[in-house]
Formats: C-alpha cells, sequence, structure tokens
C-alpha cells in the first residue's frame, strides 16, 4: 500500500483523506505539509478496550490515532457527539471538525408492501418482526436484546426478533437464547449481504438498536428509514441525533433490556406512536439520501484544498 500511495503522491493536486488511521500511518511521513481531510468513524482504541483488548494494545492504537490525527488538516465526524469526543479525547479543534451524517443511496429505497417483503425473504407473514442487524460486539447491546426479547414474548407471544450480523459474539449469543429458551423467538441469521439488507428492513415492523457505548451515528438508522420501517433506539452516542425532526418517540428513555422491552411492546400494540412507513421514507430522502450528503462532504474536500 504504501508503495502504490507514494506513486500516487506524486500528483500535488490530489486530496488525502483518511478513513482509517492505522491505514494512513504507512505514508504520514511522506505527507509534508499536504492537506489531509480525516473522516473519523470512531474511536479505535476506546472500542478496543471496551471489547477488552490489552492495555499495551489500547495504548499503541491510542498513539497511532493521535499521531495521524495531529496530522489532519479538516475532520469529518457523523455526529456532534463524536466531534464532542474527537474534541475531548484527542484535543482536536472543534473549529476543524465538520458533522455531515452517513448517507444511504437510492437502492435503500424500498417500496413493495411489507408482506411482499417477507415472502420474498420466506419470512413468517404472520408475526410481528423486530430486526436487529450490528456487529455482534459487546458495546452493541445486543444481550440485552435478547433479555427483552425474553419479556416481550409474554405479552406479544408470536413476536420473532432477528438479528442480523457477524463477530466473536456469536456462539455466546446463541448460548444465552438457548438458555432462555427463546429459540423460536431470536433468531441468529449471520451475515446480510447489502443485496438483501434493504428487503429486510421493509419487511420488519420495527427495527431495535439498542447499542450501550461509542454509537458515533448508526446508519442502519438511516436505512431502516429509507426503507420506511421505524426505528427504537437507546440514547446512547450520536444516535438520537439520526431522528431529530422525525419524533422523539424513536428514542427510548434509557439503556437495558427492560426499556427495550416497554419500548417494543408499546410499539407494537400500537400505545407507542412511531413514524409511518411515508414519513420514514420522506424524512431519510430529505436527510440522508447521497445526493444531499455528498455535496456537503465535497465542499469540506474543497475547504481543506483552499
Amino acid at each position: 500500500m504504501r508503495r502504490v500511495a507514494l506513486r500516487i503522491l506524486d500528483d500535488q493536486s490530489l486530496l488525502v483523506v483518511s478513513h482509517f488511521a492505522l491505514y494512513t500511518l504507512p505514508i504520514l511521513d511522506r505527507l509534508a505539509d499536504r492537506p489531509m481531510v480525516v473522516h473519523f468513524q470512531g474511536p479505535w482504541a476506546l472500542e478496543s478496550a471496551i471489547e477488552g483488548a490489552s492495555s499495551s494494545a489500547v495504548r499503541i492504537k491510542r498513539a497511532i490515532e493521535l499521531l495521524v490525527y495531529n496530522r489532519g488538516t479538516l475532520f469529518i465526524t457523523l455526529s456532534r457527539a463524536f466531534a464532542e469526543l474527537l474534541h475531548d479525547t484527542y484535543g482536536v479543534p472543534p473549529d476543524c471538525i465538520r458533522v455531515i451524517p452517513g448517507g444511504v443511496s437510492s437502492t435503500a429505497f424500498v417500496t413493495e408492501a411489507r408482506a411482499a417483503a417477507r415472502e420474498r425473504l420466506g419470512w413468517p407473514t404472520d408475526r410481528p418482526i423486530i430486526l436487529v442487524v450490528r456487529r455482534l460486539v459487546r458495546r452493541m447491546g445486543l444481550e440485552d436484546a435478547i433479555t427483552a426479547a425474553g419479556e416481550v414474548q409474554q405479552q406479544v407471544k408470536n413476536v420473532l426478533v432477528i438479528i442480523a450480523g457477524t463477530g466473536p459474539l456469536a456462539n455466546s449469543l446463541q448460548a444465552q437464547i438457548s438458555a432462555a429458551g427463546l429459540d423460536q423467538t431470536v433468531r441468529l441469521v449471520g451475515f446480510m449481504p447489502d443485496s438483501i439488507l434493504p428487503l429486510a428492513y421493509r419487511a420488519a415492523d420495527i427495527t431495535v438498536v439498542p447499542s450501550v457505548a461509542l454509537e458515533g451515528f448508526g446508519l442502519i438508522v438511516a436505512e431502516s428509514l429509507a426503507a420506511g420501517t421505524p426505528v427504537l433506539l437507546t440514547p446512547v452516542g450520536g444516535l438520537p441525533e439520526t431522528v431529530e425532526g422525525l419524533s422523539p418517540q424513536c428514542v427510548l428513555p434509557e439503556v437495558g433490556p427492560r426499556a427495550l422491552a416497554e419500548g417494543i411492546i408499546a410499539a407494537v400494540g400500537g400505545r407507542l406512536k412511531l413514524p409511518s412507513d411515508e414519513e420514514c421514507t420522506s424524512f431519510a430522502r430529505k436527510r440522508y439520501h447521497w445526493p444531499v450528503v455528498a455535496p456537503r462532504v465535497s465542499a469540506v474536500y474543497a475547504e481543506a484544498m483552499r
């Protein structure tokens, strides 16, 4: 990568854009005074600490992050919450940070009927379906979601919770499901390709985001809304910002299984009024469609080059 990048860097008209500190480090010594925009996707070292990495590994990752971020010209974060974290944790000046949400492509906007989407996926058409799309790691709150499912199924007997994603917790989550007797209520379906994901969002009644820490944006919120499916999310990091201007009902009062269960039960039962399919899609198109988001990113690139 370094050899290829150094050849490209001969072109002085190009802007350097970093999406991950580790992949920027190999060319850092050759950037000179060239402008660089850093997309801050999340605190690598802090995330590693939550997942149980050794203290030495966490220190090394933080040192790499600091080396790269100290070299950045402008920074793009996906939320105000992560803009604050970038400033507080890494010392990046606020006037160097621009907040731009993530974007979704036109293929995310699925218009077919929910029942038809379920039939195409082979999902049951006679059960309320709750979808959770997450990497299977600790900070995603998946253990809470499974515990909540046990409480939900006591009142919503035929509820089905589908968890899509891969990660190191797959075996322990399956063990939790089986130990709780929830094999008929909660399904781990593994990796779901991008070609299927919009259809899965559309097939669900609600998408739930149970994160417990370091959630900078939650692209699944934008994707679910684009498909016309409302969301329930925890008040963690940048998640509440994703539904600002849509509905405060989408944000649960707190983190944990109890709040998740109560929110799902109220939403499925109609006591919690979530946005309609049309309201979700319209909101996503105005805020998260790439033709809206991309020009904002381009403007930051142009600003850095001036």
